[in-house]
């Protein structure tokens, strides 16, 4: 019987089985940058089965810490970034920023633990993979809702280069995460009924490979010129009041060198108020959008009044021929880097980030419209950096628009976060979310990866990672809804507890 608290031998043994948890949740972590990663965590995620179930013996708090330091080691291995933007931009303590790191970690793990808990609460039987599968579901929604918040590193953006990414534009990457546990559940299982796993196992990628031949959005118009510009310029640099004008500059000369129907700059490309821009800066891009017949997207620094006064927004202003500026501004913000939680001041304080305290903007804002001559105009669904983690909200703004979405646009500046795999982790949130909803996506990004998707959430065109360059592209607009676009996570959650109510059901009658 193992047990924590008895003998030297066990505790050594205890040891050993904890650091094999943890660097089995950094693999499964670091699984997610090869080139097969959705394919290759599902054999990994079946030794954790495997792992977990040496554990029977145990009682339920041991079984518990057991998986949470499984879950550890999967975020610290896939969120060690934010090491960089603490302590190596924001200069915070060496200490404080490796703790802060482990703390959330140690959070965000804690729905793993709690989905672990299932195994031992549920009878055995030929149903567990799909009690498990929906405990985790749940608990990934929880983890997408609770505290604004942090669903970054689940399962389903993986799955862009795995099994069953064509599954995510019917139920959406919650469902994709449902058949990720499920399948590598059975494959733990394939010992005990071998016919049965495989049998079940080969319908359900058949089932997913033949979905993607289904399509429910269809090209839309002629196809749009577009410009990225990468500006490619240092953290520390981007609010040091000597370097703004070189990056103004930059950005509104890269502008206008070239044309395009859509052109757009990174997210807080121009890190300066709006209104304390030089008015002759927006009326140069105004000019030069009406005589190009260009349309303009910029990443700047917005005001609006609110309760507390005057307060900035994460902004992104669009400029249209011979139109009124349009605004956007960002919903869903970043706890301490774009508003500081009650009774956390202290901790913002403890590192260097300028303008920290945005306000939020409203969840029911309308796309943007790109004109175009002679031809209907395209409408696109902006979203800022973070914002693209979350499906069920850009499907529900889609949903609710009352113009056609036709093309998703995410703006963003990961420069916080150095060489480190953080962009590579948003690209597969974007290529996520453009399977989703069945529309192609582009990104503009200060230091990369500045990127065209398609409708498929396959990369067009990239641009290389740290270079000062600008994508030239064409990219084709997209005209309809996808399931998940209608319904949202409602079907896959509901379908999860009602496996969980049958699942508590029937655990009582036996």
């Amino acid at each position: 019987m193992l047990d924590l608290d008895s003998g030297k031998a066990h505790r050594s043994v205890n040891v050993l089985v904890l650091i094999t948890l943890s660097v089995l949740g950094a693999l499964i972590a670091l699984a997610a940058e090869l080139p097969y990663g959705g394919w290759i965590q599902i054999p990994l995620l079946s030794t954790l089965w495997w792992r977990l179930s040496l554990l029977k013996d145990c009682s339920l708090k041991q079984y518990f810490f057991s998986s949470l330091t499984f879950g550890i080691g999967y975020f610290v291995a896939g969120l060690w970034w934010l090491y960089i933007s603490l302590h190596d931009v924001g200069g915070m303590n060496f200490l404080l920023s490796c703790m802060a790191v482990f703390l959330l970690s140690t959070y965000v793990a804690f729905y793993f633990s709690i989905a672990c808990i299932s195994i031992r609460l549920f009878k055995s039987s030929y149903v567990s993979g799909l009690l498990l599968a929906s405990s985790w579901v749940l608990g990934e929604y929880l983890r997408e809702e609770i505290f604004t918040g942090f669903p970054w590193m689940g399962f389903a953006e993986t799955q862009v280069n795995g099994p069953f990414a064509s599954i995510a534009p019917f139920f959406g990457g919650l469902a994709c995460t449902f058949l990720v546990i499920w399948t590598s559940w059975e494959i733990f299982h394939l010992k005990q009924r071998f016919k049965i796993s495989v049998i079940s196992i080969a319908a359900v990628l058949t089932i997913s490979q033949l979905a993607g031949f289904i399509s429910f959005t269809k090209p839309f118009g002629e196809p749009i010129s577009i410009r990225l510009i990468q500006g490619n310029f240092e953290q520390s640099l981007k609010f040091n009041p000597l370097e703004i004008n070189q990056q103004i500059d930059f950005y509104a000369n890269e502008i206008k060198r070239q044309k395009a129907d859509l052109v757009i700059i990174p997210e807080t490309a121009f890190p300066w108020p709006q209104n304390n821009l030089p008015v002759s800066l927006m009326n140069y891009l105004q000019n030069f959008s009406n005589s190009s017949s260009s349309n303009l997207l910029l990443g700047l620094i917005g005001e609006v009044r609110t309760d507390k006064g005057m307060q900035y927004t994460n902004r992104a202003t669009g400029l249209s021929p011979n139109t009124a500026p349009y605004h956007y501004d960002k919903s869903h913000l970043v706890p301490f880097g774009e508003f500081i939680p009650l009774g956390s001041r202290w901790f913002v304080q403890a590192f260097n980030v300028p303008m920290s305290d945005f306000a939020r903007g409203s969840l029911k804002q309308e796309p943007f419209e790109i004109a175009r001559k002679n031809q209907s105009a395209i409408h696109a669904a902006i979203t800022i950096c973070y914002e693209d983690v979350f499906g069920g909200e850009l499907a529900s703004r889609i949903q609710n628009s009352e113009a056609p979405v036709n093309l998703l646009i995410n703006m963003t500046n990961l420069a916080w976060f150095g060489q480190s795999q953080a962009p590579t982790q948003q690209l597969r949130l974007s290529q996520m979310r453009s399977l989703e909803t069945g529309l192609p996506a582009l990104r503009a990004t200060n230091t990369g990866i500045t990127a065209v998707l398609g409708a498929d959430g396959k990369i067009l065109d990239a641009l290389p990672e740290f270079t000062q360059a600008s994508l030239s592209a064409q990219l084709q607009p997209y005209a309809g809804k996808t399931p998940y676009v209608i319904w949202g996570n409602l079907p896959i959650l509901s379908i999860s507890c009602l496996l969980l109510i049958w699942g508590l059901i029937r655990h009582r009658r036996f």
